[in-house]
């Protein structure tokens, strides 16, 4: 199975992506995360994405506040899917990394999800996975069978608590 990588552009987005690597680790794909900013670390950005897909990476998970050009650095420099997470800040509330991480150039897409949805993101880079891989497509299904059974004993027991 391939791997997926979680890049924060900072070690404060960890509470943010630990949420990823819980799904990432309950559907048991094997990741790795690490600290590189697009602008204080740009060759190292860089270079883990060009080598990313040698290293057995099948898609990248970017995490980033304020400016959040993470996922585009990340994805101008590699062909495989790249998810950015625009995470919030204390200034424009995650607004600025929402646009920053969802307005990219033609020819360079970056699948963006909600701001600070870690969850979504590793969902949809299993998703991406699971085209391939059979058994990681059953364990999705198996999630989604559970999350709507939950859905409808929660329906059948709301005139209870009305």
């Amino acid at each position: 199975m391939k791997k997926v990588a979680i890049i924060m552009g900072s070690d404060s987005d960890l509470p943010v992506v630990s949420k990823a690597a819980d799904i990432l680790r309950e559907l048991e794909i094997p990741f790795e995360a690490h600290v590189y900013s697009a602008h204080r670390t740009p060759e190292e950005a860089r270079s883990f994405a060009l080598s990313a897909r040698k290293e057995g990476f099948g898609v990248i998970i970017a995490a980033a506040g304020m400016a959040a050009h993470l996922a585009g650095a990340i994805a101008a420099n590699t062909t495989l899917p790249v998810i950015g997470i625009p995470c919030k800040s204390s200034v424009l509330d995650g607004m600025d990394a929402l646009l920053s991480t969802v307005m990219m150039p033609s020819g360079i897409p970056v699948a963006t999800v909600t701001i600070d949805g870690a969850k979504n993101a590793a969902l949809l880079a299993a998703e991406i996975l699971a085209v391939a891989d059979a058994d990681l497509a059953e364990k999705l299904d198996s999630r989604r069978r559970e999350e709507a059974e939950g859905v409808l004993r929660k329906d059948a027991s709301i005139n209870d608590r009305i």
